[in-house]
């Protein structure tokens, strides 16, 4: 009886860690395809859990339950070193940077900049975000910055602010924007600033990459980030290599589930985008960046 107990014990400890959404985002720095990770945990341990169960109650004293006790505690350990061997390798940085990135509209960081700002907080940097608007025209207004706030912590933000600015109108009011990021750039003093292309065909999207160059016109480094709506105009000559992101990348895509269903938020668009940038850095995947400008001591070993 005593095993299957145990293998009772194990089995709830290990579905009450990954079944939240808050203790299951500590997979994010794995290079797992985090929904099958946690899809396969949960089918497994469901059983297991209720076969130690059946033993532990009706107690038989057969071979079978000890074998059950011991798959459970065999499985714990193949996830373990399964997990362990798939870990994302995170480099040890000299010095920590400050990065604020500003996006129009509730997925457009994670779409965007998604794997970079990951990377970033596994290296030890600070990274906030900044959302000018709740998205309401393209999607729900109630649900959008919720899924905003999740994707965010997701990816490991230290920090995101969703402004209620009007969607799709943001250029009409281009004083209140540039006023919103000029006080995110007082209060957090960013090494670094990521924002919308001026090449970029969505008004929202060009006007917060106005009102952002405004904010942070004494500002040293500024770099643009790739939204699906760029034009041929976009010329990225900043890349960042992020092998073992991209799948953090979908996931974080994924959790704006408003969103599902339009073309660009499909894993396999976000996976080729960031394979065909990898081909233009001589990579495998990368995410491409235009500078505005950009300060070498600023950036680092970002």
């Amino acid at each position: 009886m005593l095993p299957s107990v145990v293998g009772a014990l194990l089995s709830a400890i290990v579905l009450a860690y990954v079944l939240p959404d808050a203790n299951y985002k500590r997979h994010k720095r794995f290079i797992v395809g985090a929904r099958g990770l946690r899809r396969a945990i949960v089918i497994v341990y469901s059983v297991l859990l209720a076969l130690n169960l059946w033993c532990a109650t009706i107690m038989p004293v057969t071979l079978v339950c000890d074998a059950i006790a011991v798959s459970t505690l065999v499985a714990t350990g193949v996830f373990g070193f399964a997990i362990a061997e798939r870990r994302i390798p995170a480099a040890t940085v000299v010095q920590r940077r400050r990065v604020l990135a500003v996006g129009a509209h509730p997925d457009d960081l994670e779409l965007a900049c998604g794997a970079t700002l990951a990377k970033l907080v596994d290296t030890g940097h600070e990274v906030r975000g900044l959302v000018m608007s709740s998205g309401e025209v393209g999607g729900n207004a109630g649900l959008r910055p919720v899924e905003a706030q999740r994707g965010a912590s997701f990816l490991g933000l230290s920090g995101l602010r969703v402004h209620d600015f009007p969607d799709t109108k943001l250029e009409t009011v281009t004083n209140d924007l540039v006023r919103a990021i000029e006080a995110a750039i007082k209060e957090f003093q960013p090494d670094v600033i990521f924002t919308h292309s001026a090449h970029d065909q969505h008004q929202d999207h060009y006007a917060v990459h106005q009102a952002t160059l405004r904010a942070a016109r004494a500002h040293h480094s500024i770099l643009c980030f790739e939204s699906p709506s760029v034009t041929r105009d976009f010329d990225p000559s900043v890349f960042v290599d992020i092998d073992g992101y991209v799948d953090v990348k979908v996931e974080a895509v994924l959790s704006h589930r408003d969103q599902a269903g339009k073309p660009y938020m499909t894993p396999g668009r976000v996976r080729g985008m960031a394979a065909f940038r990898g081909a233009q850095a001589k990579n495998t995947n990368a995410e491409a960046f235009e500078p505005v400008r950009l300060l070498g001591s600023a950036i680092g070993d970002l």
